[in-house]
């Protein structure tokens, strides 16, 4: 595949090749690790409502999409990369995402209107952003009960402690990246 190029693995739009943005750091989730989450996600991907809080490449946002997710909303704070997910959005005929030019903590301390079914939080690495994020989306009601909340960071990195109603459900390493799934208990 050639360079900033990703694919979608399943859904309506599978094995189609979209370009993302050539931005310092940005690293798509990596084929076998989108394919473990999404399976995670199987049985509520159809119809939920998405936050992608970094996202990037759009790997994860436009993976649920595809998917049947009934809305995503990207937020990147890169010009470069927004202007790249909205030009693939319009490439796919997908009215069903919302991307916001946003940083994903100013956005995430206003309260939300309504609460999302599942969140990725993919932040760049070494920032320190997963535990204010954790923090912020439990606080101001950004997730759903039984919602899922999916977390990326490092390998080697310590995950974040977790708000007492999240519960830890599933959790690999694959090279470099650490993921789990969290599920919002009520």
């Amino acid at each position: 595949m050639a360079r900033n190029q990703l694919r979608i693995i399943a859904g309506q739009w599978r094995g189609r090749k979209l370009s993302f943005a050539d931005v310092e750091g940005l690293r798509p989730t990596p084929d076998r690790v989108r394919e473990t989450l999404f399976n995670w996600l199987a049985p509520m991907i159809e119809g939920a409502r998405c936050l992608d809080l970094f996202a990037g490449s759009g790997a994860l946002g436009l993976e649920a999409l595809s998917r049947g997710a009934a809305e995503v909303v990207m937020l990147d704070q890169s010009a470069k990369v927004v202007r790249q997910l909205k030009d693939n959005l319009q490439l796919l005929a997908c009215n069903r995402a919302t991307v916001l030019q946003k940083e994903a903590l100013s956005y995430l301390q206003q309260p939300s209107e309504t609460g999302f079914d599942i969140v990725f939080l993919d932040p760049p690495y070494r920032k320190q952003l997963l535990s204010p994020c954790i923090a912020q989306l439990s606080q101001q009601q950004w997730v759903n009960p039984g919602a899922r909340i999916y977390l990326e960071l490092e390998s080697k990195a310590e995950l974040p402690i977790l708000p007492d109603n999240w519960e830890l459900t599933r959790s690999k390493k694959a090279g470099q990246v650490a993921y789990h799934l969290a599920i919002v208990r009520v």
